[in-house]
C-alpha cells in the first residue's frame, strides 16, 4: 500500500512538472513574438553557446569519426565489404549518431550552463531586481537563451559531422589506402535529402529543447546555493531524456513520410 502511495506521489510530480515546463514553453512563445526583441542579447548569447562549444563539439566528432570506423573496419572486412564503409559511415553518422552524441554533449555544456547561470541569477535575486526596475527578466534572459540554442545547435552538428567524416577518413586513408577524394566522393553519393532533411529538422528540436530545460530548471531554482547544482543537473539529466524522446518522435516521423 505504501508502496502504491509513494508511486503515485511521485507520478503526479512528474506530470505536474510537465505541464509547468508546458506552460513555461507556451510562455516562451508568447514573449518570443511580442516586441520588444533583445537582438544584441541572442547575439551575444549565440556566441557564447558556439564559441565555448566548439572545441568540445570538435573534439567529440574526430574521436568519434576514429573509433566507430575502426570498430566497424573488421566486421566488413569479414565479409569482404570494407568498400561500403565510407557510405555506411557517412548515413550513420549524419542521419543519427551524429546529431544524438553531439545533442547529448551539448546538454551537458550548454544546458548545465544555462541552469547554473539562471539559478545563480535567482538565489542572489538579481532577476527579481530585474522585475523592480521594470525589465522583462524573462525576455531578457529565457526568450534570447532559448533561440540561441535552437539557433546554434544545428551548426555545431553539423561542424561535428563533418569532423567526424573528416576523422574517419583518416582512418580508411591509413588502414585501406582509400584517397581523400574517394572517400568523400563516396560519401557525397551515398547521402541523400532524405538523410539530411530530417536529421535537421530535429536538431532545432534538439535545441530548443536543452534550452528551454536548462531556462526552466535555472529560472525556477529554489533559494540556497544547493539549488543551484541541483539545477544545473537537473537540467542535464531532463534534457539529455528529453533528447532521446525526440529522437524517437523524429525517427518514427521519418520512417513515415521519408
Amino acid at each position: 500500500m505504501e508502496t502504491a502511495s509513494g508511486l503515485g506521489e511521485k507520478s503526479k510530480l512528474f506530470f505536474s512538472e510537465v505541464g509547468e515546463i508546458s506552460y513555461f514553453a507556451g510562455r516562451f512563445f508568447k514573449e518570443a513574438v511580442k516586441p520588444p526583441f533583445e537582438f544584441k542579447e541572442l547575439l551575444h548569447q549565440c556566441y557564447k553557446m558556439g564559441n565555448r562549444s566548439m572545441l568540445l563539439v570538435v573534439v567529440t566528432g574526430f574521436i568519434l569519426g576514429l573509433v566507430f570506423t575502426l570498430q566497424s573496419r573488421p566486421t566488413l572486412m569479414e565479409f569482404g565489404a570494407e568498400s561500403w564503409m565510407p557510405s555506411m559511415v557517412g548515413i550513420s553518422i549524419v542521419r543519427e549518431i551524429g546529431p544524438v552524441i553531439i545533442a547529448l554533449i551539448c546538454a551537458g555544456k550548454i544546458g548545465s550552463g544555462i541552469g547554473a547561470e539562471l539559478g545563480s541569477m535567482r538565489v542572489t535575486e538579481q532577476i527579481d531586481a530585474m522585475e523592480v526596475s521594470g525589465t522583462n527578466p524573462f525576455k531578457y534572459l529565457v526568450v534570447t537563451r532559448i533561440m540561441a540554442a535552437t539557433l546554434m545547435l544545428p551548426l555545431l552538428i553539423v561542424m561535428g559531422d563533418a569532423i567526424a567524416l573528416i576523422g574517419s577518413a583518416i582512418v580508411e586513408h591509413l588502414k585501406g589506402e582509400v584517397s581523400y577524394l574517394l572517400y568523400f566522393n563516396q560519401v557525397i553519393d551515398a547521402i541523400t535529402f532524405t538523410d539530411l532533411i530530417p536529421a535537421t529538422i530535429k536538431s532545432f528540436f534538439f535545441g530548443f529543447a536543452i534550452g528551454l530545460i536548462g531556462c526552466y530548471k535555472g529560472y525556477y531554482c529554489s533559494k540556497g546555493t544547493v539549488g543551484v547544482g541541483e539545477a544545473s543537473n537537473s537540467a542535464v539529466v531532463y534534457s539529455s531524456m528529453l533528447l532521446f524522446f525526440i529522437d524517437f518522435i523524429a525517427v518514427f516521423v521519418a520512417d513515415i513520410f521519408f
